[in-house]
């Protein structure tokens, strides 16, 4: 299976409770992997109760399917990227977009000098 690690721009903060008396701890997930998607992705997101609620609610479905790592944990939810910040929930949007649709993220712009048209590679939040 093709993986493609990333990191995320801010990071996925998790309470993990009290410890020893002084309050909740919490740690920064920031490293992680993605799949690629697959068609049966595709029919789950689709077939999701979640999403026939509130079709908004996909992409959380969608990146709990092919992300297959983040910080330790392996088991990623809905609810879980939920927490996620919104640069970093573009940032894996966008990620997802580029290794499954277009591998590279290219916008055409005009020089406003020159009027010469340009091809200009997108770099991603959060990549180094």
């Amino acid at each position: 299976m093709t993986e493609f690690n990333f990191t995320l721009p801010h990071g996925l903060i998790r309470d993990l409770g009290a410890v020893g008396g002084i309050g909740d701890r919490k740690i920064l997930a920031r490293e992680g992997t993605m799949r690629l998607a697959t068609a049966r992705d595709e029919i789950t997101v689709q077939n999701h109760p979640k999403v026939k609620e509130n079709p908004a609610y996909a992409v959380l479905i969608y990146l709990s399917l092919v992300i297959t790592r983040l910080g330790d944990l392996s088991d990623i939810t809905p609810q879980l990227l939920e927490d996620l910040s919104v640069l970093d929930l573009a940032y894996l949007r966008e990620f997802y977009n580029r290794i499954n649709q277009h591998r590279e993220a290219h916008i055409s712009l005009q020089c406003p000098h020159c009027q010469q048209q340009l091809e200009v590679e997108l770099a991603l939040a959060g990549e180094l």
